[in-house]
């Protein structure tokens, strides 16, 4: 089983950047057909972390992990579509609940709520449209690291 692999964006390779950006891409911009600005900036955050697990040819499931001060921010989750229902991405979101204690936050496109719900994350607002994919607003509470 591939090892999981955390990195600060300093540690990353331009090969391993340019891989990472291309499976993003290729599944958020292409194959989900939303055209929008997914190099936002906030890679090259000094607290940003880049995770993720490779196969033979490159990253396979990824996420990124922002510092948000009072809580740390889950986005781009990511799994290659000939590696989904492996249990990747699951991988991934348990390595950051075991590092990273404390309140998480994200925006979960809305099929996935159940899916993100059973790591203890909860819904905090309402259903709403983010370049025309639908997602909600979820937290889990650091009350749940104990």
């Amino acid at each position: 089983m591939s090892e999981i692999i955390d990195q600060a964006f300093v540690d990353l390779s331009a090969r391993e950047f340019h891989d990472v950006l291309r499976l993003r891409v290729d599944v958020f911009v292409v194959e989900q057909q939303c055209p929008y600005a997914e190099v936002d900036g906030r890679d090259t955050e000094g607290r940003t972390r880049h995770i993720r697990i490779n196969g033979d040819d490159g990253p396979i499931a990824y996420l990124r992990l922002l510092d948000g001060g009072d809580s740390r921010r889950i986005g781009r989750v990511v799994t290659r579509p000939d590696h989904r229902r492996t249990g990747l991405a699951r991988r991934l979101v348990g390595h950051v609940i075991a590092r990273y204690p404390g309140e998480l936050v994200l925006d979960s496109q809305s099929y996935l709520v159940g899916w993100y719900a059973a790591f203890g994350f909860v819904a905090t607002g309402p259903e709403y449209l983010d370049d025309g994919i639908a997602h909600v607003p979820m937290h889990r509470p650091a009350s749940l690291d104990r």
